[in-house]
Order: structure tokens, then C-alpha cells, then sequence
């Protein structure tokens, strides 16, 4: 008995693990149910029985103790402009005998779901469908991310347009308003040369500009502008100052308190705008230039042999301070200097000092062996490498004649 005993505890002890395997087995699928957000069915086509998994009716909303939806009520829960792909999964498995897999948007409660319908046929000997074992999977987070993605993307094409469209008007009134003569011009005294080199960035046009011009003593007013920010704004902005500027110069008034009464206009009118001038009058009689500067890179002369960056008179941002102290400092040129004025995109790099920008800009100018204003604004640019990425640059580069 004690054999048959243990015999039987044997059996026993196998008839228990056997069911704690199944305990586990069945513990498994629910877990992956819940973690896969599916269910599974069996729809018999003969007997009319159906048999769902429990998180089936979790899918579907229904209670447990409603049992499982009948096959053919099955689109009373698809919301009407799915109906024709419900019409298209039955067509695809009874019709054809073929496997399908589709989405399919149903109604829960007040709610709306996505669910991705996984289903094949059952096929007797005959070939003629018996049952259906279809899965359903809930994609609805699925499809709100993508259509939030999507509607992301909408938005970054209409930004990208937008801005497109920005750049473009902005470049139309660059154009407009700082034409750029081909070659060197010859103005009283002096022949100058310019250059403007867009921003590699398409979106960030920038605010840079210049001034050449002849006024009504045969003086010659020279001028270097860059505003604050970058776009339609800014150019807008450069326009409006080069204007003023350039009707100031009318005056006669010195370069400081040309950009003294400069800076009235944007702290009076434009508070959150600054931007940087750099201003000249030259008179040709005796090759005097009078300069003044508010906040703007300084000039570099080229003299002989050599290079130097000039010592800039007092003057800050326009638009920083309401009164700030501006003053103008003399250069008598000599025949044949050359004077480069520029913008900070030329010196002004993320991977370096601004001093070390400087410095190169200097040695650039020195080592110049061209002999007009041209020659030095395609040796500097050689020199200093391509446009800054992140900036407009202008160049206006004077020779005394």
C-alpha cells in the first residue's frame, strides 16, 4: 500500500504540478493581454457559439455578465465611415477564405477606439468556413501619436513657409533698399567697393548695411549698420535707419552727433531695438575723416606694408542708453590707404574669441598684395573662410585717390 500510496502521492504530485503549470499558463496570457492591450476570439459559424478572452470584453466595454457579442452585431459597434472596411474584413474572410488585417474605429461608451482586427477562417475538409479566431489589439494611442505627429508636421511645413516667405520679402527689401553696385565705384577722392554675404542659415536674414554717397559739399558720407535680430523685422528696421542716417548726413552735422541724434529716434521709437553704426564724412580737399562709432566693430587701415585696427572713439549700442556719450576721432589718409569697415559677422564665430577674430582680420588686411578696394574684400574673405553661418556680413572697403 505504501508503494501504491506513493504511487499514488505520485500521481497526485503530478496532477498538482500539472495544474499549477496551467495556473501559471493561463496568468501569462492575461499579463500579455493587459501589457499588449488585445483580446481574442472564436466566432463558431455552425453552432453560432462565441467565446472571447477576458480582456476582450475590457476592449469592447461590455460587461462580462452580457457575455460575448454575437458575430453578426458586431458592426452596430463601428462608427459609420468604417462600415465599408467591416463589410471589406467579412468579404475577405468568408468570401475569399483569406486572412485579414485591418483597423477599425468602434464605439465605447462615448469613446472611440482604434482597433487592429487580426483574423483568418477556420476551413473544413470542404473548404468552407466554420469559425473565426480573430484578435483585436487597442492601437488607439498609437493613432493619437501619430495623428499628433502628423499634425506636428503640418505645423513645421506651415512654419517652414512661413518663414520661407518671410526670408524672401526680406530679401526683396534688402534689395530694394542697399542695392549693390558691380565693381568698384569712384566717388570724391575715394574708390570704394562692397560686398554683402548672406547668413548660410536661410532663415536668419540679417539687418547689415552700408552708405556711400556723395553729399552737397562733395563730402563723402560712409557708413556701416547692423540691427538687432534677424528676418522681415530687422530688415524693415535697417531701412528705417539708413534712411535717417543718410537724411541726417544732409545736415552737414558731425558723424557723433549724427548718431546721437540716431539714437534719439530708436530709443523714442523702437525701444526694443539696438543695433550698431559705425559713421564717416570725408573731404577729399584735405583727405580728412572725420568717424564715429556707436557700439560697431572698428575700422581696419592698410598702410604700406602693414595693418591696424583703429582706436574707436567713445560710443555704445544705439538703443541702449537714452544719452550716451558718443565722440569723433580724425585720420588723414594718404594716397593710397585703403580703410575696410565691416559688420561683426566677418570677426564673430562660435568656435573662437573675438579678439582672435580680430587679430586674423588684421594679418588678412596686412598680407593684401592686390591694389584696389576689391582686391582687399576678395583677400579678406579668402582669409577668413565662408560667411558666418548664424550672421549677415558687409563689407565696404575705401581707397584714398
Amino acid at each position: 500500500m505504501s508503494v501504491r500510496a506513493c504511487r499514488v502521492g505520485g500521481g497526485v504530485l503530478a496532477s498538482w504540478r500539472f495544474h499549477a503549470d496551467a495556473a501559471d499558463l493561463a496568468g501569462q496570457l492575461a499579463q500579455a493581454q493587459r501589457l499588449g492591450n488585445l483580446g481574442w476570439s472564436r466566432w463558431d459559424l455552425v453552432t453560432g457559439e462565441t467565446d472571447w478572452s477576458d480582456h476582450l470584453y475590457t476592449l469592447f466595454g461590455r460587461a462580462r455578465a452580457a457575455g460575448p457579442l454575437p458575430l453578426e452585431r458586431l458592426a452596430d459597434h463601428v462608427v459609420p465611415e468604417d462600415l465599408p472596411q467591416a463589410e471589406h474584413l467579412m468579404r475577405t474572410l468568408l468570401g475569399r477564405r483569406e486572412p485579414a488585417d485591418l483597423e477599425l474605429r468602434v464605439r465605447v461608451g462615448g469613446d472611440v477606439r482604434h482597433l487592429r482586427v487580426m483574423a483568418e477562417p477556420v476551413l473544413d475538409s470542404t473548404g468552407e468556413p466554420v469559425a473565426l479566431h480573430t484578435v483585436f489589439q487597442d492601437v488607439s494611442q498609437r493613432r493619437r501619436s501619430a495623428e499628433m505627429l502628423a499634425a506636428t508636421r503640418r505645423q513645421l511645413q506651415r512654419e517652414r513657409r512661413r518663414i520661407a516667405e518671410e526670408r524672401h520679402i526680406a530679401v526683396e527689401l534688402q534689395r530694394a533698399i542697399l542695392p549693390l553696385p558691380r565693381g568698384p565705384r569712384t566717388l570724391p577722392g575715394l574708390r570704394t567697393a562692397v560686398r554683402y554675404l548672406p547668413a548660410q542659415s536661410r532663415a536668419r536674414v540679417g539687418g547689415d548695411w552700408y552708405e556711400a554717397s556723395t553729399l552737397a559739399d562733395e563730402e563723402v558720407f560712409l557708413a556701416v549698420g547692423d540691427v538687432s535680430g534677424h528676418g522681415l523685422d530687422a530688415a524693415a528696421a535697417m531701412a528705417r535707419l539708413r534712411n535717417a542716417l543718410s537724411g541726417l548726413a544732409c545736415t552737414g552735422a558731425p558723424p557723433d552727433r549724427l548718431l546721437a541724434w540716431l539714437n534719439r529716434l530708436v530709443t523714442h521709437r523702437h525701444r526694443s531695438l539696438t543695433a550698431s553704426v559705425v559713421a564717416a564724412r570725408f573731404a577729399p580737399s584735405t583727405r580728412t575723416l572725420v568717424w564715429a562709432q556707436a557700439g560697431h566693430p572698428p575700422p581696419v587701415l592698410r598702410r604700406g606694408g602693414g595693418a591696424e585696427l583703429l582706436s574707436p572713439p567713445d560710443g555704445v549700442l544705439l538703443g541702449a542708453v537714452d544719452e550716451p556719450r558718443l565722440t569723433a576721432t580724425t585720420l588723414t589718409l594718404e594716397r593710397g590707404d585703403l580703410l575696410l569697415f565691416y559688420t561683426d559677422g566677418l570677426v564673430e564665430r562660435r568656435d573662437r574669441d573675438l579678439s582672435a577674430g580680430f587679430e586674423l582680420l588684421r594679418e588678412a588686411v596686412a598680407a593684401c598684395c592686390g591694389a584696389g578696394p576689391d582686391d582687399l574684400i576678395d583677400h579678406v574673405l579668402e582669409a577668413l573662410g565662408a560667411a558666418n553661418p548664424n550672421d549677415d556680413t558687409c563689407l565696404l572697403a575705401v581707397q584714398a585717390t
